[in-house]
């Protein structure tokens, strides 16, 4: 592995997402020391961060008939209704308190717009609206990328298949990520990316 030419992206690795968060992944919590042993192996570290204002479309609370976990309609598809999590300035939004975060070179922050949610590290969920975090990694000379965070089957997954589309050869490393497996929705994720090319790996696989 190339360390000029590899980024590591740590996902949502925050409070809300972890056991007794607002929307907390099983186990999340157990990855953080998985992604801390990796990070020396990178020049280039991000920080991926959900940070939602209260009044966010995707939160059930802001709609008068939608359940947490249901689907609904918005202008750009499909969104699952979620609970309030990772609203912006409070401590459910912070990373966890174990994850090292001060050789990270930046922090994309997203689903900050309250019409649009946005899953992936690299577009909001219209597939159109762009985090500028493409054109910051060819501007380092990235090309390949490995994946950690929560969740396995949406934020990771999305990011994931987004970067493979973008050309970048991407690695999810499989033990430092966590699902909410929705119906299903975690085989789904690990068998669409790796359709796409997507390297799905345990961290003791990661190539020195």
């Amino acid at each position: 592995m190339n360390a000029d030419n590899t980024a590591l992206l740590m996902i949502d690795i925050q409070n809300d997402f972890c056991p007794g968060g607002a929307l907390a992944v099983p186990d999340g919590d157990a990855i953080v020391p998985l992604v801390n042993n990796v990070q020396d192996r990178f020049s280039v570290q991000v920080l991926t961060q959900d940070w939602h204002p209260a009044d966010h479309s995707s939160f059930a609370s802001n709609h008068s008939s939608g359940e947490a976990f249901s689907l609904t309609q918005m202008p750009y598809g499909d969104q699952v209704l979620w609970p309030d999590h990772c609203v912006q300035g409070t401590s459910g939004a912070e990373f966890h308190p174990d994850l090292k975060t001060n050789a990270a070179d930046v922090i994309v922050r997203k689903g900050y717009r309250a019409p649009i949610d946005s899953y992936s590290a690299f577009f909001e969920n219209d597939r159109k609206t762009r985090t500028g975090l493409d054109g910051y990694l060819r501007d380092r000379g990235i090309e390949k990328l490995v994946l950690t965070g929560l969740a396995t089957d949406f934020c990771v997954n999305f990011t994931a298949l987004d970067a493979a589309d973008l050309g970048f050869e991407v690695i999810v490393l499989s033990d430092a990520c966590r699902a909410i497996d929705m119906d299903g929705s975690l085989n789904a994720a690990l068998q669409g990316m790796s359709d796409r090319g997507v390297q799905i790996i345990t961290s003791s696989e990661l190539p020195a």
